[in-house]
C-alpha cells in the first residue's frame, strides 16, 4: 500500500530496528491468524504504525474495512499530530470511531546514538502545545499510549502526575534500548520511576527488541523485571507483531510468556494474558 514512509528503502531516519526489508510486504488479518494459529488469541489491538502523516485518520478508515470475524484489530490505538494546530480536530475525528481506544505518542530519543531516535528532540513531553493536546484525550474517552526509552522515564512520570485521570500505557517493555550493564540498570530504574505513578501501565511487547543475542534467560529477565515493577495488575502481554519478527517469531514470543508465567497464580496469568487488555482497551 506504500502508506508507511518509514519502511521505504530510501528512508534512513530510524535505524534502530534494522532489517526492515523483512517488513516490506502486506500483512493482513489472514497472515496474523496464520502466525497466531498455535495460540488462543481471542482479540487483538492494532497500534498505529506511522501511517502517512498527510492523512492521519487514513489508517483508522482502512482498519474499519478489514474483516473482523477472526478477532483481529478489534480495537485501535490511532495517530494524531500532537502539538500541532490540527491535533484537536484529528483527536475528535478519531474518537468518533467506536473501535479507537487511544492515541499514541512517541518520545523515544537517544542522547548519543541518533540512529536509535524516533523523534528529533528529547523534550517533547514538556512541550506546552504537545501537553495541551494530551489534555484533550481523557475528555474524548481515550487513553495515551507511549513509546519511550528509559531516558524519558522521568518525563513519562511527570506527565502522569500532570494528568492523573489520564490512563497512560507504555509500549514495548519501556524499550531497554541499551543492553550493556549500565543501560539495563537505567532501564530498571526507569521502570520504577514510571511504576510509581498509578495511572501508568506497561505493555510487555517485543521483549527481544534491541537484543540480537537474546536467549530464553534474557527474555525472562526482561519480562520479570517488568512484572516486578508494575505487578500483574498493571502489565499485559503483547507481541508488536509483525515488527517483532525482526527478533523472533510469534510462537517464540508467546511460548516464552507461557513458560515464564507457568507457575504464576491463575488469576495473575489471566490478568497478564487477557483481563488487563480487556479492561484497558475496553474490549
Amino acid at each position: 500500500m506504500n502508506k508507511h514512509p518509514w519502511l521505504a528503502p530510501s528512508n534512513g531516519a530510524v535505524q534502530a530496528l534494522g532489517g526492515l526489508e523483512k517488513l516490506r510486504h502486506n500483512y493482513l488479518p489472514a497472515d496474523y491468524l496464520r502466525d497466531a494459529a498455535r495460540h488462543n488469541v481471542v482479540a487483538t489491538v492494532h497500534i498505529e504504525a506511522l501511517w502517512d502523516a498527510s492523512e492521519p485518520v487514513g489508517e483508522t478508515k482502512w482498519l474499519e474495512s478489514l474483516d473482523k470475524s477472526g478477532g483481529v484489530a478489534m480495537r485501535y490505538i490511532a495517530a494524531a499530530p500532537l502539538g500541532t494546530p490540527q491535533a484537536a480536530a484529528v483527536i475528535a475525528e478519531q474518537a468518533s470511531f467506536e473501535r479507537v481506544a487511544g492515541i499514541r505518542g512517541i518520545l523515544s530519543y537517544h542522547p548519543t546514538e541518533s540512529g536509535k531516535s524516533f523523534v528529533a528532540r528529547p523534550d517533547i513531553a514538556a512541550d506546552p502545545d504537545w501537553r495541551r493536546d494530551v489534555g484533550l484525550l481523557a475528555d474524548a474517552g481515550l487513553h495515551l499510549e507511549l513509546m519511550a526509552y528509559p531516558y524519558q522515564a522521568q518525563a513519562v512520570a511527570e506527565l502522569a502526575a500532570v494528568f492523573p485521570k489520564l490512563q497512560i500505557i507504555v509500549n514495548h517493555c519501556a524499550s531497554p534500548v541499551d543492553r550493556d550493564g549500565a543501560g539495563m540498570q537505567r532501564w530498571r530504574d526507569g521502570l520504577a520511576v514510571m511504576a510509581a505513578r498509578p495511572n501508568v501501565a506497561l505493555k510487555i511487547s517485543n521483549p527481544g527488541a534491541y537484543d540480537p543475542d537474546w536467549t530464553e534467560a534474557s527474555i525472562e529477565a526482561v519480562v520479570m523485571n517488568c512484572i516486578d515493577a508494575f505487578s500483574p495488575d498493571r502489565c499485559m502481554f503483547g507481541t508488536d507483531y509483525p515488527v517483532a519478527k525482526l527478533q523472533m517469531n510469534f510462537d517464540q514470543i508467546f511460548s516464552n510468556f507461557k513458560r515464564i508465567t507457568a507457575d504464576f497464580p491463575i488469576a495473575d496469568q489471566r490478568a497478564l494474558f487477557h483481563d488487563n487488555a480487556l479492561r484497558f482497551y475496553r474490549l
